[in-house]
């Protein structure tokens, strides 16, 4: 086996999710399978439900119907010890980093490991350097989040999801706020992690330069029915004609009821 490639079998599997909160659907039987060692991204426009699907995945929030299975455990109705188990199958990048402020990007890291292990605290911040390393940011251990740039909070928030070695990293807007250079060094270290570790990545992203970078499948979730309409690769996606829907996002076209922005051509 290739590392980093995709390989026969979901790691990932969403059957029939629905998601309601009181009298409003936002995700309506909702069914995919994230390939293990994929870069999986979850596209879609504003309230499409793009991130309410992440937390569902992830455990925050429970279906209203549905299951989500993680290396084929079901993680909706996991409890107890089962449940921890599967939680640190998985780490997670919130989109703003998450970083406890007062904290620094050691003792960030170390959080899941004094949360979910038993090591001594030598080992915890051997492993806390070591992932800050990995992902760029050696040397920088004692540093308070407020004190390193917004790419680099993105890195230290990537290096806490790694903190327990897990196979499944999932990342919400990981582009989101920062500079063109900067995003694109970000893409290169997830494409570098997928690589040589072989971590499956679950993104939520509406970047497009990032989606075509790094994405080696997408499902679209449309805002107005609640499902999916269309997977496949970015490059697949932005080619089909036969849907308005995906030649809006993909070529950036407001729908036809929608008043051209300020300063467009007629």
């Amino acid at each position: 086996m290739t590392v980093g490639a995709e390989t026969a079998g979901p790691i990932i599997r969403v059957e029939q999710l629905t998601a309601r909160f009181g009298e409003r659907t936002v995700l309506d039987r909702i069914s995919l399978a994230v390939p293990r060692g994929a870069v999986f991204v979850i596209l879609g426009g504003s309230g499409a439900g793009k991130t309410t699907l992440l937390k569902h995945m992830i455990g925050l929030y429970r279906p209203s119907t549905g299951r989500v299975l993680i290396e084929e455990h079901d993680l909706v109705s996991a409890t107890g010890d089962r449940r921890r188990a599967l939680l640190t199958r998985f780490g997670v990048m919130y989109q703003r980093g998450a970083l406890f402020g007062s904290m620094t990007l050691e003792q960030n890291v170390c959080l899941p490991l004094e949360e979910f292990t038993t090591l001594p605290p030598a080992a915890m911040t051997a492993i806390a350097s070591a992932k800050l390393a990995l992902v760029g940011l050696a040397g920088f251990n004692a540093y308070l989040p407020a004190e390193i740039s917004g790419g680099m909070q993105k890195r230290a928030a990537i290096a806490r999801a790694m903190a327990l070695d897990p196979p499944i990293l999932f990342l919400d807007e990981p582009s989101a706020g920062l500079d063109p250079v900067t995003s694109a060094e970000l893409d290169e270290l997830i494409l570098d992690l997928n690589r040589t570790l072989g971590i499956t990545f679950v993104i939520v992203s509406h970047e497009l330069a990032s989606i075509f970078a790094i994405a080696s499948r997408a499902v679209m979730i449309d805002a107005e029915t609640k499902t999916i309409i269309a997977e496949g690769t970015p490059q697949e996606l932005s080619r089909r004609d036969d849907d308005p829907r995906l030649r809006r996002f993909f070529r950036r076209e407001a729908r036809p009821d929608e008043p051209a922005s300020p300063g467009a051509k007629p």
